[in-house]
């Protein structure tokens, strides 16, 4: 079940002309769910135009949704205990945090077609500008950054999958 930290709003005073939206869920211990957290994200990012900023280009919606599905299945695998996320829309971009209880940090595996798994926080880097990994006082915050503009993107991955026969 999750426990919503905060409603949709601008909460953030900016010197923007935006503020920054946020929104954020809670799961306690063992109710975390991927599928929860992506809709709380779809019902976030729906929100945005009810506030009158522009909505969410449809590649960044995606690649926020893959960073929540990866962030909060990590947590749910790896950390006992509950976790949460923080979505924080600003002008540059949306900044996704999950934090659990676990001091383990992360670890960025290359990419390997042989193994199964192991391959979430590749993804994430992959289609963020930034990750930041805190170490909280019980367990740690992972945030990943992802740049509105299009032009701002991260360089697309060399080793993703790829069209096989471009001449087709």
């Amino acid at each position: 079940m999750v426990i919503p930290l905060m409603k949709q709003a601008a909460d953030e005073p900016g010197t923007d002309e935006q503020a920054t939206l946020r929104c954020g869920a809670a799961w306690a211990d063992g109710a975390a769910c991927a599928v929860e957290a992506r809709r709380a994200l779809q019902a976030f990012l729906a929100h945005v135009p009810c506030t009158g900023r522009p909505p969410v280009p449809a590649p960044l919606a995606i690649d926020a949704e893959l960073v929540v599905s990866e962030l909060v299945t990590n947590a749910i695998r790896h950390a006992p205990g509950p976790c949460g996320m923080i979505l924080r829309l600003s002008d540059d971009g949306l900044a996704i945090t999950v934090w659990d209880t676990s001091a383990e940090q992360p670890v960025v595996r290359k990419r390997d077609g042989q193994r199964f798994g192991g391959h979430g926080m590749h993804v994430v880097h992959t289609v963020s500008a930034e990750v930041a990994v805190a170490s909280l006082g019980v367990g740690k915050q992972i945030t990943a950054y992802l740049h509105t503009a299009p032009d701002a993107a991260p360089d697309a991955d060399p080793l993703a999958l790829t069209d096989a026969n471009p001449a087709a």
